[in-house]
């Protein structure tokens, strides 16, 4: 068998190792000097007025939210076809999450189908740029901001992706997220961009148990060593270790999503040759995509196959797979308090999507070789 291709690989070069023995070798390992720079040299290629960097994209989005001080009945707008972590931190804030349905084929929200969910006890609508490709952002803004309510951009997967021109995260909110699999990665971490800066100073505070300042800042600015508790907050810090990472593969960024969308063209070319295997739309408004997953949809309906026995074959002839995202509404908890929630489009792509390898140090040969199996496997011609 050939060498297996895995769904993702950080691209994890001897430079950055580097970076990350220096930060070990300092004596500074967790949130400092680093992760400032970071956050500023993010902020910068985003051109965002700010921003502040945190472990884990949830710990963005619960930071962000957290900030809107939501109460019992409170109400906030995503797409279920996502990952769980915003349901779940909005759900754990005592919100109630209102499930709005996806266009079939890019698995964006049409800003037309957000406004009749809009209640007095909404307080953010959260779209999702999902894979790579954003959401319309300026219908989205308009709603917002005549119903006086949050928009908090779910940017896990976008960075490097712009919408008419302008970079996700240059205006707004936007949450970042920097897991192995994503554009940019720094082990696990996340970042908040925000041109709101009484909001980016309460994610600040949040991410350190509420005070008023961290550890660092009493050793470099010489502040008091008693530092109090301005809001409760909870410990949400990226360390300069992680933040090396990501701060080391910053000014590749551009490069690698451009491997990037060179692989996504040879899987559109190649994959339109074989029925029943449906990639995903791209939306019709100016954007730059920075494909962050490639996916596809499997229609049993031609095959008579299922997305895991599809799986399942692929893995047998070493192609890594993964699926994003199961429906949120459809898992066992969400199924038992959303009962009466039906989104066709999430269900019917819920159903089907599966994503494919797609890393930068890829090659088009491998993308030819996922091609040719899935050519076998919906033939029939692979065990």
């Amino acid at each position: 068998m050939s060498t297996p291709l895995p769904l993702g690989r950080p691209d994890i070069r001897q430079s950055d190792i580097d970076q990350v023995v220096e930060v070990l070798r300092s004596g500074w390992i967790t949130t400092g000097q680093v992760a400032a720079e970071f956050e500023r040299s993010f902020a910068d290629r985003v051109g965002a007025a700010g921003a502040v960097a945190l472990c884990s994209g949830t710990a963005g989005m619960h930071a962000v939210l957290a900030s809107l001080d939501l109460q019992p009945g409170d109400e906030i707008i995503t797409q279920s076809l996502t990952w769980v972590s915003t349901a779940n931190v909005a759900t754990r804030l005592g919100a109630r999450v209102i499930f709005v349905d996806v266009d079939r084929e890019t698995l964006l929200l049409h800003p037309q189908d957000v406004e009749p969910l809009l209640s007095p006890r909404t307080k953010a609508i959260i779209p999702v740029h999902f894979a790579g490709a954003p959401a319309d952002l300026n219908p989205l803004r308009e709603i917002a901001s005549r119903h006086n309510v949050s928009l908090i951009e779910d940017a896990a997967h976008a960075a490097g992706t712009a919408y008419a021109e302008k970079p996700i995260g240059a205006g707004g909110t936007c949450v970042f997220s920097f897991h192995p699999l994503k554009n940019l990665t720094t082990g696990e971490g996340g970042m908040v961009c925000s041109d709101d800066p009484d909001l980016l100073a309460q994610v600040r505070r949040f991410k350190f148990h509420g005070l008023g300042h961290d550890a660092y800042d009493r050793e470099t600015q010489r502040r008091t060593a008693m530092a109090e508790v301005i809001e409760p907050g909870l410990k949400f810090n990226l360390p300069d270790m992680n933040a090396a990472l990501g701060l080391a593969a910053l000014p590749r960024l551009d490069d690698n999503n451009h491997a990037r969308e060179l692989l996504a063209e040879r899987y559109l070319e190649r994959l339109s040759e074989i029925p029943g295997i449906y990639p995903l739309g791209r939306p019709d408004y100016s954007h730059q995509h920075a494909w962050s997953l490639f996916a596809i949809r499997i229609d049993d309906d031609i095959h008579g196959m299922t997305r895991s026995a599809f799986m399942d074959l692929l893995k047998n002839e070493g192609i890594g797979t993964g699926v994003h995202f199961y429906p949120v509404h459809m898992h066992q908890w969400y199924r038992r308090h959303y009962a009466d929630v039906s989104l066709p489009n999430t269900e019917w792509n819920g159903e089907r999507l599966c994503s494919l390898p797609l890393y930068p140090t890829m090659s088009i040969a491998d993308v030819d070789r996922v091609a040719d199996v899935i050519s076998h496997v919906v033939a029939g011609t692979v065990a």
